[in-house]
């Protein structure tokens, strides 16, 4: 099988931005007819499961029970922080669960595929998620990283480590995602890690408590904390529960060094090829700036011009088949579209979805095919005000297929999904990080629609792979602004599944 990567990028010229955003996206861009391939070595293919020799694991509680809640209500609703409510380790585990679990089985040749609840590209998952504890019943405090193989957590450090009482931190390992994608990895990275975010904080509203997310923090201390190799793994966002005072980063000499076989444990095959394009887009990501009180929106900066607004009136309910539990185990990448409509009331709901979160770092927007209320064409989505509004009428899918590397199959989905951004402008108001808040939001968006589209019976797929430059171009966006991330919806004939 061959993969296919971008020409390697210019270690000094990124040594001397501190835009992220310009060589991350320029520079890992995929060119038709400049790409060479590679063989995969499948021999050395990396582990999916992190382990902790000689930590004898703590088994979470099995049989927790869900609460009897719809996606819908989840999105749409507004998080209720309890903090003075006692978090048990049944919330944690129900928590977890709802968060990263494994959901069926498949067997292969090289032994035995297990799907996730959270999409990944490649089906690589490079993320995984560390826990710290503090007055938790039935559960000491410390740090713990939590293994989705056995739904446990392996404490690494005992004590009080942050002040809430409740802190998430997800990392990601390099290597596993660059086994396949090379220089380009780091974007699935940020992609994988926003998928995770949605799934964590739809579960802490699930049980009403309100998640507080951060992207700011001081990388090096926070990866000591955690115990990680920051040649392989690092730490890209952190979740504690409101209403406790907020993680803030330990005193680099007060933070001890972990033992070397937990720093170890970032290491996820024999030969692990290094790709220092990759360490340098994240180091060049690692200051955090003063972030100004007033933050101006991405509407006005893509460069697109649209007809005037017409507003979404989503159906109430949403057109649900399964809940918010049923959802998150169900969950797949479908590739298998049907050249059929989908319903004005799916696509208006999957709208409204994505109008419930407000962000500026990027914009959404998306191509209609085949549904049915809405012509044709590109469309912007205001999810300040629920506007949609038509930038150009025609039939785009089938040139946006020809465009994410050929993958015939994504002509045949009612809609595609786009979430796009200026990065130049991401760069004037967040600086060197900006690109990070992008990108995880980018993920975050689109596992939010996996799990609408999974909620309605619908099939969906992310792509990340596409040729930049001619994806720009079809969606007529200026010199400085990029698509990002796609993610595509529609109909399906079967239940064949990816990751």
């Amino acid at each position: 099988m061959r993969s296919k990567f971008s020409p390697s990028l210019n270690l000094t010229k990124i040594e001397h931005f501190s835009k992220v955003s310009f060589f991350e996206n320029e520079n890992t861009s995929y060119v038709r007819h400049k790409m060479t391939g590679h063989y995969l070595d499948w021999k050395n293919q990396p582990g999916v499961f992190k382990h902790y020799p000689g930590i004898d694991p703590v088994l979470l509680p099995q049989n927790v029970h869900p609460p009897e809640k719809m996606l819908s209500a989840l999105i749409k609703g507004t998080a209720v922080s309890a903090p003075l409510r006692a978090v048990s380790i049944e919330d944690i585990s129900l928590i977890l669960r709802l968060t990263c679990t494994l959901t069926a089985k498949a067997r292969h040749a090289g032994g035995d595929f297990y799907y996730r609840s959270v999409a990944s590209a490649g089906a690589l998952y490079p993320s995984e998620i560390y826990v710290a504890t503090q007055s938790i019943n039935n559960l000491d405090d410390g740090l713990y990283h939590f293994s989705i193989a056995h739904h446990s957590l392996s404490l690494l450090r005992k004590g009080d480590i942050t002040a809430p009482i409740l802190t998430f931190f997800l990392s990601a390992i390099f290597f596993r995602s660059a086994w396949k994608y090379r220089e380009r990895s780091y974007r699935y990275h940020l992609l994988d890690t926003g998928h995770l975010i949605e799934n964590l904080t739809l579960a802490l509203k699930a049980l009403q408590l309100c998640p507080a997310l951060s992207f700011d923090f001081n990388d090096s201390e926070v990866n000591r904390l955690l115990g990680l190799d920051e040649t392989k793994e690092v730490c890209l966002a952190v979740c504690h529960i409101n209403g406790t005072q907020a993680y803030e980063d330990k005193e680099t000499e007060k933070i001890t060094e972990l033992q070397d076989n937990i720093k170890n444990a970032s290491r996820v095959a024999e030969k692990e090829t290094d790709y220092p394009a990759v360490h340098a887009i994240h180091k060049a990501g690692t200051a955090v700036i003063s972030q100004p009180e007033s933050k101006p929106g991405m509407i006005h900066e893509l460069g697109l011009a649209a007809d005037k607004g017409t507003r979404i009136y989503p159906p109430d309910p949403w057109p649900e088949t399964l809940n918010y539990a049923e959802t998150v185990s169900h969950r797949r990448s479908k590739r298998n579209f049907v050249r059929q409509p989908i319903s004005q009331g799916c696509l208006t709901a999957l709208l409204d979805g994505l109008c419930s979160d407000q962000n500026q770092s990027m914009r959404t927007g998306f191509l209609a095919g085949n549904a049915e209320g809405f012509d044709p064409g590109i469309y912007l989505l205001d999810t300040s005000s629920s506007l949609t509004a038509m930038v150009d009428s025609g039939l785009f899918i089938d040139r946006m297929a020809h465009i994410c590397l050929d993958q015939a199959w994504l002509a045949n989905a009612a809609v595609h999904f786009l979430f796009m951004s200026n990065l130049d402008f991401v760069d004037s108001i967040w600086g060197p990080r900006g690109y990070r808040y992008a990108m995880m939001t980018a993920g975050r968006l689109g596992e939010r629609i996996y799990l609408m589209a999974t909620a309605m019976g619908l099939g969906c797929c992310g792509i990340g792979a596409f040729y930049d430059m001619e994806a720009a171009e079809l969606l007529c966006l200026n010199n400085h602004s990029r698509l990002l991330y796609l993610v595509a919806v529609g109909q399906v004939k079967s239940v064949k599944a990816f990751a």
